[in-house]
């Protein structure tokens, strides 16, 4: 047990995730997540966009906590494997609220989904249709489309989703294999700081809608996928600024023939500001006498849940123990514990932290909720998974 620093600051807005952290003192590396935070989040979205039934993606942040609340709140899921499906159940979820999301399935995943009740599927190939027709029969499918990702700070192009040509293609053919073809979906990238973003990828669903319904086959879903921001270093648009988007780019598009189900699969927007991540300061060194950038070594790394650091994408807000102290600061390198010359988070990005920072000091990575436990490995080099605090 430490004394009680500050280790997150009086004017850390949250003040539930401020009062547990400084009385319970929690041992580092870990994450402490609010999930009434999550609560609020997805009653502002789901005001935002009314229409939209909300599938959480349960791979941002799958704790138990957090989907037992969705589920009471009425939402739905997005789930990768048949593992994030028994979360789901058991959290309180139906087979009706829950899509098996991902297009790279094994045939007995899909089998074994089936069994417990699941009827919709995405696909985006050809393989995968036929792994579904004979595994998942009469299911309601969805065809993942392309998107550039532009302006998103983790895009998520090119492995996954087609060209809309072969979409149409692959749409006429779930049809023909006794599948019920329902709709559309893309994903314009994770952390999509541009509202606008949505418009091209609704007017290529739009077209695919109507391209279809001459042969016969009338769609009646559209699947935004996720993309909804989190505030890290910068502001971000808000919930009803997206919502004003994608409604402007459904109705400029579809006119009056809106999908009768629209989808939004939030993930990062609905857990990301909801925690944070506490670290302790291991090491701080330098590399020479000519080189005064300093090292600064945590307790955990990319390896131990902020493998989103990678390429310097997302970069969270930090807060040290020596923050509230007077004295300079200069530049540093920020690098995790693992004997793995990749485990760096910030070398290029303009980290400033206070130059009496010390081993045994506080570093606390603001809007960590997403993406940082389920990428935590399991034992590289022996660390322990990030712990998890929820509240």
């Amino acid at each position: 047990m430490h004394a009680a620093p500050a280790i997150i600051s009086p004017t850390f807005s949250n003040e539930k995730l401020r009062s547990f952290i400084q009385q319970a003192q929690p041992a580092t590396p870990c994450l402490v997540l609010d999930v009434d935070r999550v609560e609020h989040n997805y009653l502002a979205l789901k005001a935002a966009m009314p229409e939209a039934s909300i599938f959480y993606a349960i791979k941002s942040n799958p704790a138990a906590p957090v989907l037992r609340r969705l589920a009471k709140l009425g939402s739905s899921f997005d789930c990768a494997s048949v593992n994030e499906i028994d979360m789901a159940l058991e959290a309180g979820g139906t087979p009706e609220r829950i899509s098996f999301g991902n297009t790279i399935k094994k045939q007995r995943d899909i089998a074994a989904a089936y069994a417990r009740g699941i009827r919709i599927y995405a696909f985006d190939s050809e393989m995968e249709l036929h792994k579904l027709a004979e595994s998942a029969p009469g299911s309601r499918v969805f065809c993942r489309i392309l998107t550039s990702g532009e302006g998103a700070d983790w895009p998520l192009s090119r492995k996954f989703g087609c060209e809309p040509d072969m979409a149409y293609d692959l749409l006429l053919k779930a049809h023909e294999l006794g599948l019920k073809p329902w709709g559309v979906s893309f994903h314009v990238g994770s952390q999509q700081k541009n509202p606008k973003m949505w418009d091209e990828a609704v007017r290529s669903s739009a077209r695919l809608f109507k391209k279809l319904e001459k042969k016969g086959i009338e769609l009646s879903m559209i699947n935004m996928g996720g993309g909804f921001p989190t505030i890290y270093q910068k502001p971000v648009p808000t919930a009803d600024e997206y919502g004003r988007a994608i409604h402007g780019s459904l109705t400029k598009h579809f006119g009056n023939a809106i999908p009768k189900t629209i989808i939004i699969e939030p993930g990062r927007g609905m857990v990301g500001d909801a925690g944070v991540v506490l670290s302790e300061v291991v090491l701080v060194a330098t590399k020479s006498k000519t080189d005064p950038v300093r090292w600064v070594y945590l307790d955990i790394g990319k390896y131990g849940g902020l493998q989103e650091t990678m390429d310097e994408a997302i970069k969270y807000p930090l807060e040290t123990s020596k923050d509230t102290e007077a004295g300079t600061r200069s530049r540093v390198i920020i690098a995790g514990p693992t004997c793995d010359s990749t485990d760096v988070l910030y070398e290029k990005a303009e980290y400033n932290l206070p130059d009496a920072l010390e081993a045994g000091d506080f570093i606390t990575f603001h809007s960590a909720g997403a993406y940082t436990t389920t990428y935590a490995a399991q034992s590289f080099n022996g660390f322990t998974p990030l712990a998890e605090h929820y509240i």
